[in-house]
């Protein structure tokens, strides 16, 4: 029996799967607020003693956990755990424990997927003998490579997501440059993220650097416009921001999430280069499949085509959306499953 985890900055997906000959058979799996736990050891206590299963029994553990990976220890990037294969194999007993980026458990899914768990955007004419790339805008922003090696795609973790922001256009100059008051250093995720949403947001309405700034510490409830309405957690406004432009109840919502979508087709443009990714460039993470029609709109792909003078290269370049919410579960349990394979 394996044991997987996706663990996100808000959430995290907990599950057990068995051996299948394509890919693993899930058997449990269950949701949990990642900052209702001190740390991950005691969420998979409670997970294993609610399905009663013995510590004993998991022959190998993935957590893809959303920040980078040293040695086996990740220390998350927006929640404030320490997660260590070591003591989690210590303290719970597990035979065999992995600790990944999330992006890269996420890369190590690609390959089993079903066609209908795939929205595709651009067809492109895929290299079988090339490399894929990975893209998700989520609480941050995730990116990870599936590099070609002696024929099989091999997952790597990146913190891409980090790396600087390059505006494209005027309107994103003034933008970068008002992020850049707050924020210092304007990252790719303080634009394609959840928050980053908000950022841009906050542009588009003329806040940045205002009194009705909404920050992680902000009191609420917050209120900027009437289409969004009073919202008492900013978890929630991401959804708010996104649902009153894809109804054009705002203009400036509107811009905003046209800002974001060509934006998130930019970068994953820029990820595509990176990687020479013929074999295919796939967008995860909760926000594209929210998403979706903005993202088949075309914005999206017109940002991804113009990368003069590689634009022949992209355009030939498929991409899809992952629509398996578990993909990521998925892809951990999938590495758990090669490791007791191959001892």
């Amino acid at each position: 029996m394996f044991l997987a985890g996706d663990v996100g900055g808000t959430k995290t997906l907990l599950g057990l799967y068995t051996s299948a000959a394509r890919r693993p058979a899930a058997l449990h799996v269950a949701k949990f607020v990642t900052l209702d736990y001190p740390g991950l050891e005691p969420m998979l206590e409670t997970f294993l003693s609610a399905q009663a299963i013995p510590p004993a029994r998991i022959e190998s553990a993935c957590f893809g956990v959303a920040g980078a990976v040293t040695g086996q220890v990740a220390r998350l990037t927006n929640v404030p755990w320490c997660v260590d294969a070591d003591a989690i194999s210590a303290r719970l007993g597990f035979q065999r424990t992995a600790v990944l980026n999330d992006l890269e458990a996420l890369a190590y899914a690609v390959t089993v997927l079903e066609p209908d768990e795939l929205a595709v955007l651009q067809r492109g004419t895929p290299s079988s003998d090339g490399s894929a790339a990975l893209i998700a805008a989520g609480t941050g922003l995730g990116e990870a490579l599936l590099l070609n090696v002696e024929g099989r795609r091999v997952p790597g973790a990146s913190e891409g997501g980090h790396a600087d922001f390059a505006a494209r256009t005027p309107r994103e100059l003034d933008m970068v440059r008002d992020l850049t008051r707050v924020f210092g250093r304007v990252s790719a995720e303080h634009v394609l993220s959840g928050p980053g949403i908000v950022n841009v947001y906050q542009f588009t309405h003329q806040a940045i650097g205002t009194g009705a700034m909404l920050t992680p510490h902000s009191i609420a409830p917050a209120r900027l416009c009437g289409a969004v309405g009073t919202v008492d957690d900013l978890g929630d406004l991401p959804a708010r921001i996104t649902a009153a432009a894809s109804e054009r109840r705002c203009v400036h919502c509107v811009e905003a999430l046209e800002i974001f979508v060509s934006a998130y087709g930019a970068e994953a443009g820029n990820v595509a280069l990176r990687t020479v990714a013929t074999a295919g460039v796939y967008v995860g993470g909760g926000i594209a499949r929210k998403i979706l029609p903005a993202l088949q709109a075309g914005p999206f792909l017109a940002a991804f085509r113009a990368k003069s003078p590689m634009a022949p290269l992209v355009t030939r370049i498929p991409v899809s959306v992952i629509l398996n919410p578990e993909a990521g579960l998925l892809g951990a349990a999938s590495h758990a499953q090669r490791a007791a394979t191959e001892g």
